[in-house]
């Protein structure tokens, strides 16, 4: 490639809104190095941070050195990997030793961990250069927008008026703004999925178990929460799940899986698309969305049926909540939580505490009826389509409506994977998603339909006006 035509390709796309594919590319054929791309990121960051408030720790001089240091690798013909160079943000539940990790809440404000949690010491082992933390909702139990005592108020880069959801919401407006390419949030009950959609982006609940966890924060949601990633393309997403995923023998659940799992081939799908949950309502711009979305993947060739949750709804909706208030009241116990929380946390302690032994059974067998059921169902389909979320966006500073929710806790009850994928937009031009689940380990399975599907309906160039 000629002098003059790298230059033009230089030119022709700001580098903060290059994939994270395509800068590894370009450090590979040595047309931009990574301290120039983050320079690039850095500069996004002050001017769009200040407006929808994504970061709760930025660590520039630490990615300094980092991209100076990936510099030096390319220079000698040595990456270390495909994220060498690479800038990555981490939400504020998942530990970068140096870093504070504060969990949106006054209670961990001075919690500075000394060790990576495993998937950021992956990231790290291949280059990746750590931009910071990015805004959580307090204890990640939001209430579909994050809005802390802490950090203020996370806003969506489409309307900043608006909430980009919880509790990823500082890590889908920092990639959907263009302040890094590839995020890694957590998903305990659609925190990865429902952001994703009011962004605009791909994000991913993996299987329990796909991504293993160790050195982190302790466990307040059973095994439901779990780490995945967040980005703008398919090409991305794969990218960050390949060096994310596979065993750890601290992490038991992880040794079904193997670190070189990748996209089986494309084949027509069994697929039920499932438009509502029981009575919860659902936006009409999201169903006219996700119904469009439905007959675009039969135009592909997929047996797209309709038909209804084939889980027990009332099960899950009496047992879910027992497990976060258990969990938050286990974790705050014998700790001085009385004014440092906020008040929907003080309630949700005080009903966690007042929880029996035998309830949070209940809760443990709802998990494996439920989880069972699934197995039951995937025996005649491949896949559940869904909306990723039943509301569309609202006041950035304000709760969720409860149908908000809808469609995606019971997939964490499930253990089961799950992604958002960018549907047609509403008539305001505000970022719909829908969501494909897969059986247990089918994680590559939802990468493969979300590539067919941005082939098809690319989503890539919609960026917001920020």
């Amino acid at each position: 490639m000629s002098t003059a035509t790298l230059a033009a390709e230089a030119t022709t796309t700001p580098i903060h809104r290059l994939t994270a594919t395509e800068l590894a590319r370009r450090y590979r054929q040595g047309s931009l190095k990574p301290s120039v791309a983050l320079e690039a990121i850095l500069a996004r960051i002050a001017q769009a941070n200040p407006v929808v408030n994504a970061f709760a720790t930025l660590d520039e001089s630490g990615a300094r050195q980092a991209a100076a240091q990936a510099d030096a690798r390319f220079a000698a013909g040595q990456p270390l990997g495909p994220f060498d160079g690479i800038p990555v943000s981490i939400k504020d539940n998942i530990t970068v030793a140096g870093l504070r990790c504060a969990w949106g809440s006054e209670t961990f404000a001075d919690f500075v961990p000394q060790q990576d949690e495993t998937p950021v010491a992956r990231l790290r082992t291949q280059g990746a250069v750590i931009l910071g933390k990015t805004n959580v909702s307090e204890f990640t139990l939001g209430r579909g927008n994050v809005s802390t005592e802490l950090f203020g108020t996370t806003r969506n880069p489409y309307d900043p008026a608006l909430t980009s959801g919880a509790s990823s919401g500082g890590a889908v407006s920092a990639v959907s703004s263009g302040m890094g390419p590839v995020a890694l949030g957590t998903d305990g009950g659609g925190s990865i999925r429902r952001p994703a959609g009011y962004t605009g982006l791909l994000g991913l609940k993996p299987s329990v178990g796909r991504v293993a966890r160790s050195g982190g924060l302790p466990v307040i949601l059973h095994d439901a929460e779990i780490i995945g990633p967040i980005a703008r393309t398919t090409d991305d997403l794969a990218m960050a799940l390949a060096a994310i995923q596979g065993p750890l023998d601290e992490d038991r659940g992880s040794m079904a899986f193997r670190a070189d799992e990748g996209e089986p081939p494309a084949r027509p799908m069994r697929i039920l698309y499932v438009p509502r949950f029981g009575d919860w309502p659902v936006d009409a711009p999201i169903a006219e969305a996700c119904a469009a979305a439905a007959e675009n993947l039969r135009a592909l060739g997929h047996i797209v049926e309709q038909g209804t949750l084939p889980a027990d709804l009332a099960l899950f909706e009496k047992n879910w909540p027992n497990v976060g208030a258990a969990g938050l009241a286990w974790l705050l116990r014998g700790k001085e939580w009385r004014g440092r929380v906020g008040k929907i946390y003080e309630e949700m302690i005080e009903k966690g505490m007042a929880l029996s032994a035998m309830d949070y059974q209940d809760a443990l067998q709802a998990f494996r009826d439920i989880q069972a059921q699934f197995a039951r169902f995937f025996r005649d389909y491949d896949l559940m389509m869904t909306p990723s979320s039943g509301a569309l966006q609202w006041k950035a500073e304000e709760f969720g409506p409860p149908h908000h929710r809808a469609f995606t806790g019971i997939v964490n009850l499930a253990s089961l994977p799950g992604i958002s994928i960018p549907a047609d937009p509403s008539p305001a031009g505000l970022p719909i998603g829908f969501q494909l689940v897969a059986p247990y380990g089918g994680d590559w399975t939802l990468v493969a339909m979300a590539r067919q599907y941005e082939a098809a309906h690319p989503w890539a160039d919609r960026w917001p006006a920020l």
